[in-house]
């Protein structure tokens, strides 16, 4: 448990390093000192928003995972996230300027998922390979042929042999 603990912790320092970058510290006192960060970011934000015009963008975001960490990165920024009825669970839509979106929000957005996405893979083959089995090899390629017949897991759910 200990080192598990250990990890998420390495985990977390990280994404402050990130927030830390995207908050374009100026020392290296600054860069270590990561939970300030957001609120250099806010200050941008609002310097920003006294020269340029706020948008509403539409973010589109792979899962549900990413959704909460973008969502999160959203609201620590004091910006409302929504989306329109009819749009897809995964759209987030935003009012923000297109330097701020460019700049800091997607690209920060994109190291953050890309770290956290790493660390759920780690721990997701790590427990596959202790609970289920420790074989994490791909599945076998074969040369192409045609096969006899496929059918989908619906299909097969419905189909019983005699």
């Amino acid at each position: 448990m200990a080192a598990q603990e250990e990890e998420e912790r390495r985990l977390i320092d990280k994404l402050r390093k990130i927030e830390a970058l995207f908050a374009r510290a100026s020392s290296d006192g600054e860069r270590v000192a990561a939970e300030n960060a957001s609120d250099r970011i806010r200050q941008r934000l609002l310097q920003l928003e006294q020269s340029e015009r706020a948008l509403e963008f539409r973010f589109s975001v792979p899962d549900a995972w990413s959704k909460s960490l973008f969502i999160a990165l959203l609201r620590r920024y004091g910006i409302e996230p929504y989306r329109y009825a009819g749009q897809r669970r995964t759209t987030v839509m935003a009012r923000v300027t297109r330097t701020f979106a460019d700049e800091v929000l997607w690209p920060e957005y994109q190291q953050l998922n890309a770290m956290l996405r790493e660390h759920l893979e780690s721990i997701t083959k790590r427990v596959i390979a202790q609970a289920i089995h420790g074989n994490q090899s791909d599945v076998e390629e074969r040369p192409a042929q045609q096969p006899v017949k496929t059918i989908d897991r619906e299909t097969a759910s419905r189909f019983q042999e005699t």
